[in-house]
């Protein structure tokens, strides 16, 4: 049964000893369909999109069936001015066919950053930097829009469905925290229920059964506005039950600077955290490191413990667990590559398997509902 991941590019950036560059003859971002479903894994299709590495990991999704892929963040680099311009618009693309494509694009209010799949296929979810949720119909290979939904003055970052379908957890990266949305059939609406988070929550995954979700949490780099000058501090981490109403956050996991990527197993057993500890400064910061961390928890007893912790790559983004949840793929923006680890022997392994990608490896997902009743795609046998 195919296991297929999505991974998209931005190309048109590239960090260089921590400084932001746009080289003029960069080629145009990408998306990559990867076949996990067997070591190791492979990359089967690569789509043009447009998509940017500002923002969190999860500014694409893949449809539980494996049909569509929505690609998120759209921006172009405007050299006249000097800077990136962020676009308000969704890229549907067609997996189905022997060449997958963009099929649509999709008008949004504000510029999309996290977007989710519900369980079930038939319901989008995309947040915004204007603060609201706006909601999709999915119908074939066209999302319709039906509603926008307020939750927050400021940015919102990550959003995921819990794998029952009846509510999804939103990320408010600048008001701080989780909020929670109750979600019936095609309707979405916004509850008064919260999850305390550490300071400026970025991504959120959940496991397939359903007990468990992780939020990763950047710190004050993850704020608007001017930081001052931080040296790679220890951000967090934060585990939550999700098994019942109301959510709530159970436990506050220290990890190194800026936890872009988190992710937790398929199987609800493990937690995987890619930070960039230092990598994304410049040289005279006294917190430069040449390379971040991978860092593994183990889940037992309601708990998450160390379980692991190896050297990743510069500045690193998103991180996903394969369905068996016996590896790891690992976002090397720099590199660009994407890195496999192993956790199938109860430990973290580095298997120095590399993936080589057309541009800085930038958001990352795998399906929601974790695969169980995939159609295999006809185009990518």
């Amino acid at each position: 049964m195919p296991d297929w991941i999505v991974s998209t590019n931005d190309a048109k950036y590239q960090r260089v000893a921590g400084g932001d560059t746009y080289p003029c003859d960069a080629p145009g971002d990408t998306m990559d369909v990867i076949d996990a479903s067997s070591f190791p894994p492979r990359i089967v299709a690569t789509v043009d999109v447009s998509t940017t590495i500002v923002g969190p990991p999860q500014a694409v999704a893949i449809s539980p069936d494996g049909q569509l892929a929505v690609v998120s963040a759209p921006n172009r680099y405007d050299a006249v001015r000097g800077e990136c311009v962020f676009e308000n618009y969704l890229q549907v693309v067609d997996l189905t066919v022997a060449r997958p494509r963009v099929v649509q694009r999709v008008p949004t209010s504000h510029h999309p950053q996290g977007v989710a799949f519900h369980p079930n296929g038939h319901l989008l979810l995309a947040a915004t930097l204007g603060g609201t949720i706006e909601s999709f119909a999915v119908e074939g290979t066209q999302l319709v829009r039906k509603n926008e939904i307020a939750v927050s003055n400021d940015r919102l970052s990550g959003v995921t469905f819990t794998p029952d379908g009846r509510a999804a957890i939103v990320l408010m990266r600048d008001a701080q925290g989780a909020a929670v949305l109750d979600v019936e059939g095609s309707s979405v609406h916004l509850t008064p229920e919260r999850i305390s988070t550490g300071v400026a929550p970025y991504a959120v995954d959940v496991c397939g059964g359903g007990r468990w979700a992780v939020i990763g949490n950047v710190g004050l780099a993850g704020l608007p506005g001017p930081a001052g000058q931080l040296a790679g501090d220890a951000d967090t981490v934060t585990l939550v039950d999700i098994s019942r109403r109301p959510f709530r956050a159970v436990q506050h996991l220290s990890v190194p600077a800026l936890p872009e990527g988190v992710a937790i197993s398929p199987d609800g057993r493990w937690i995987a955290a890619l930070t960039m500890d230092g990598s994304n400064l410049r040289p005279d910061n006294p917190g430069r490191r040449e390379r971040g961390r991978v860092r593994l928890f183990e889940i037992r007893d309601g708990q998450a413990y160390a379980a692991g912790d190896l050297p990743a790559g510069e500045a690193g983004q998103g991180i996903v667990f394969t369905a068996d949840s016996q590896y790891i793929l690992a976002q090397f923006n720099v590199e660009k590559m994407l890195a496999v680890y192993a956790v199938g022997s109860g430990t973290l392994v580095d298997t120095l398997h590399r993936v080589p990608v057309q541009g800085g490896p930038c958001s990352i997902r795998a399906m929601p509902g974790r695969r169980s009743s995939l159609r295999t795609m006809a185009g990518l046998k």
